[in-house]
């Protein structure tokens, strides 16, 4: 017999991750989960707000970086080259 999809809460996993790794590979799952089809449209749209959540999470992380990178090269960033 067919197991039910496992529903998307939003109680269970309000909690932001810890890393942008971590909120990388939720997103990564989620999308997964949305795409597949399988999912009723409550849970679907629970996914969707998560998702969302998670995608301004690893923005601002990164936005972070990019700001310590300007200070660590003196107000401007530099283009990447592999030396």
């Amino acid at each position: 017999m067919p197991q039910a999809p496992t529903p998307v809460s939003a109680s269970s996993s309000d909690a932001m991750p810890v890393s942008y790794e971590a909120a990388l590979a939720e997103l990564e799952q989620l999308v997964a989960r949305i795409e597949s089809g399988q999912l009723p449209l409550d849970d679907m749209l629970a996914a969707y707000q998560r998702g969302a959540a998670l995608l301004a999470f690893c923005r601002e992380r990164l936005e972070a970086v990019q700001e310590q990178i300007k200070v660590f090269d003196g107000g401007q960033l530099q283009p990447w080259t592999q030396e």
